[in-house]
């Protein structure tokens, strides 16, 4: 017999969504990888570099999945949470991890890191980030891009103006990276499908990428997550992630 949407729904909203981990949604949701496979391209390009610093590293899933690291390898995080579990997962290998706080600059010196990298930062700023890039070093990053999951984002505050879908735009994003002195070597874009199955996938996913809809919870949209229960019965409710994969080198002066 299928749960209800009320068990699905309580089980969603007391897991927890802590880390930068989505093994919760394990049987529950499916999301198509890009086929550059960050994880491993980063992990290449580590092996291969003296210093990194990794921004935004959530809980550090994602760094930690390199078979080397630096000699000298460093991250940061913001949130308090996830800043104590990249710090127990990171630190046995050698990592600094170090608390940033949103909008404030690195806390690093010019010139510090051969290789920056960011797996689905929130914001870039590239002016900073072009600063603790060392001449000849390279930031390497996957992106969030424009209008992602915006099948699901409009299904709750509806429709969003086309200034909001263009957000985080490639071109947008390689013209802020190049005024910021970096130079382009490689910027692609896909589209990916991605399938919801019941509708505590749904709840959890919100509850963890608070961004896609501001100050969400399962009270607040109950009637809308009622309905979207009920549509789930005649098969998964259909979106489309955007991702964007950015290299920009800092040119040797």
């Amino acid at each position: 017999m299928s749960r209800s949407f009320d068990e699905l729904v309580a089980e969603a909203d007391a897991a927890s969504v802590d880390g930068w981990d989505f093994a919760w949604l394990d049987g529950r949701a499916t999301e198509e990888r890009p086929s550059w496979r960050f994880a491993e391209l980063l992990g290449r390009r580590l092996a291969g570099v003296p210093s990194s610093l990794d921004l935004e590293t959530g809980g550090g899933e994602v760094l930690d999945t390199a078979p080397v690291l630096p000699p000298l390898a460093a991250a940061t995080e913001s949130w308090p949470p996830n800043l104590a579990r990249a710090a127990a997962r990171l630190h046995p290998r050698g990592v600094v991890v170090v608390r940033t706080e949103e909008g404030a600059p690195l806390p690093f010196a010019d010139d510090s890191f051969a290789l920056v990298s960011s797996r689905h930062p929130v914001a870039v700023d590239w002016t900073d980030v072009a600063r603790v890039i060392a001449p000849g070093g390279s930031y390497l990053a996957q992106h969030v891009g424009p209008a992602s999951v915006f099948e699901l984002v409009e299904a709750f505050p509806g429709p969003q103006p086309e200034a909001v879908r263009r957000g985080r735009h490639p071109d947008d994003e390689a013209a802020g990276a190049r005024a910021a002195g970096l130079e382009i070597v490689e910027l692609r874009t896909e589209r990916l499908r991605i399938e919801f199955h019941d509708i505590g996938a749904i709840v959890w996913f919100l509850r963890k990428v608070i961004w896609m809809v501001p100050g969400f919870t399962s009270a607040r949209y109950l009637d809308r997550l009622q309905e979207l229960h009920r549509s789930l019965q005649d098969g998964p409710f259909v979106a489309h992630s955007s991702r964007t994969l950015i290299e920009a080198r800092k040119p040797v002066r």
